[in-house]
């Protein structure tokens, strides 16, 4: 037999082998839905209807495969129509910004006593180390009489516009599960972020641009990586789409040389032609969010550039912000974010990398490289807070700022020797956030730690509770806001969160 011969016999068995999958009872039962266990399994699981919903069977979220993006009512009515969420990673030292802590100066250079270090654990504090003063002046400010540091002049002025929380504690010491914690409320790989549930349970108001957009600074990416932005096992369309304030605004926008917009518009309608026979032939609803993905991409292509782009921006609001047009930096991303949630984008997420300050270098000393973060955002943080006010968005968009823990009131001492520059390690015991519009209270602080900024003292708070607060905000129950995956209803908010009513107006 020829080699010709051969290969035909094989293409027309493999034919037939495909046909007898099609059509055997054994292909049947794999296909349907992991066999009829399942499907009685899913008959049996209120709020199992598409895989989602309500683990009650109240307020299920009707999710539309064909338009998953669809601007959706939540469950209630909301204060909040969008978010924007600063995560500065890394952890920056709340003893160096709003926690101000005289008696810990008193303490500075002494050893730790033996009270603070017995059955805990550091990510790097070995021995005995040394107390650490506060390497900050700090003031009052404002009618509110919150103390900032001098490392943040700018923000000092907007304090009775903020909502200041003193006492938020994590359970995890390390940056990557600490990250995936505060971003998806757990800290293992796997669960949807918080702005995919967003974008989950509201779509976005403009179907020309992703409801849910990621912009990154500081030269790095956090050290969970993108899944502090993936959807988990939410429908693929929810993942955050990362966009970049240099060079093209997303990868690969830009359609390749000789193509023309007619041609890209023929290809797409061509491969949606073939996802949509596949939808018809399987029905499976992950094809018609495909179809919507290409969709969106094609008009991205078009609405992504215009809105990405800041140069057209009037000279006072450069001044405003800070930002360098052309330039990748944190201030560039913050005035993009004003632009997104004007356009309609439902969550705005920066992640902005530099703040583990340790003391093992200059770039990662208190006294030294924290200083120069500080500066980076300061004065366009502030900006975004009084832009937001001026043009009316700032009541019904939520503005989230802090890192994925605290740093210690002791100096670190990396394996029990004493790093050449001055820094802090990890704490998880307590750390400062900042929320601003949408209903929290303006001029106000919950929360407090002890005389040395150690332990929460009153209003001990998680990120389970942030979570909740923000979810709240924008109009959801957060114990009824659920998706079913794998037989089970989830939620952002695991099995704990409550909302904190004392911060809302």
């Amino acid at each position: 037999m020829t080699q010709k011969e051969l290969y035909n016999q094989r293409l027309l068995r493999e034919a037939e082998m495909a046909v007898a999958r099609r059509y055997t009872r054994r292909h049947f039962l794999q296909e349907c839905a992991f066999g009829f266990g399942a499907l009685a399994l899913g008959s049996l699981l209120p709020g199992c209807q598409g895989g989602s919903g309500a683990a009650s069977g109240e307020d299920p979220i009707v999710f539309d495969p064909a338009h998953p993006l669809a601007a959706r009512l939540p469950m209630f009515p909301a204060k909040a129509r969008r978010v924007i969420y600063l995560h500065m990673a890394g952890a920056p030292s709340q003893l160096e910004l709003f926690d101000y802590k005289p008696a810990l100066a008193r303490l500075d250079g002494q050893d730790c006593p033996e009270s603070l270090l017995a059955g805990k654990r550091f990510a790097f504090i070995r021995g005995v180390p040394k107390m650490l003063g506060p390497q900050a002046k700090f003031a009052q400010h404002g009618q509110s009489g919150a103390w900032v540091s001098e490392h943040l002049p700018h923000l000092s002025t907007i304090v009775d516009e903020l909502c200041f929380l003193k006492a938020v504690s994590t359970d995890q010491f390390n940056h990557a599960p600490a990250q995936l914690l505060v971003q998806t409320g757990s800290p293992r790989l796997g669960r949807p972020s918080m702005g995919s549930w967003v974008t989950y349970g509201l779509g976005t108001e403009n179907q020309n641009l992703p409801g849910f957009v990621v912009l990154t600074s500081g030269g790095k990416f956090p050290d969970a990586g993108k899944s502090v932005w993936g959807s988990g096992f939410l429908p693929s369309v929810y993942q955050g789409v990362q966009c970049r304030s240099e060079g093209d605004p997303v990868l690969f926008i830009k359609d390749p040389a000789g193509m023309s917009r007619d041609l890209r518009k023929a290809s797409i309608d061509a491969i949606n032609e073939v996802n949509a026979a596949e939808y018809k032939e399987y029905g499976d609803p992950e094809t018609l969010s495909r179809i919507s993905q290409y969709e969106m991409a094609f008009k991205m292509q078009i609405s992504v550039p215009e809105t990405m782009n800041i140069s057209d921006e009037p000279a006072y609001i450069h001044e405003l912000y800070g930002t360098q047009p052309g330039k990748a930096c944190f201030a560039n991303n913050v005035l993009l974010a004003r632009k997104l949630v004007e356009k309609g984008v439902r969550f705005v997420q920066l992640f902005d990398w530099g703040w583990d300050s340790h003391g093992t270098d200059a770039s990662l000393a208190i006294d030294i490289g924290f200083i120069n973060k500080c500066r980076q955002v300061d004065r366009c943080v502030t900006a975004l807070i009084l832009d937001l006010k001026q043009r009316g968005l700032l009541e019904d968009t939520l503005v989230v700022w802090g890192g994925e823990f605290g740093r210690t009131p002791m100096m670190e001492n990396r394996e029990g020797k004493q790093n050449p520059f001055k820094g802090r390690d990890h704490h998880t015991d307590a750390f400062t956030i900042f929320m601003a519009g949408a209903g929290v209270k303006r001029g106000f602080s919950y929360g407090e730690t002890d005389e040395i900024g150690y332990s929460a003292i009153s209003g001990k708070l998680t990120p389970f509770d942030i979570q909740a607060t923000i979810l709240n905000q924008l109009g959801f129950d957060h114990e009824k806001f659920t998706y079913v995956f794998e037989g089970r209803p989830f939620r952002l908010t695991d099995v704990s969160g409550k909302v904190v009513e004392e911060i809302l107006a």
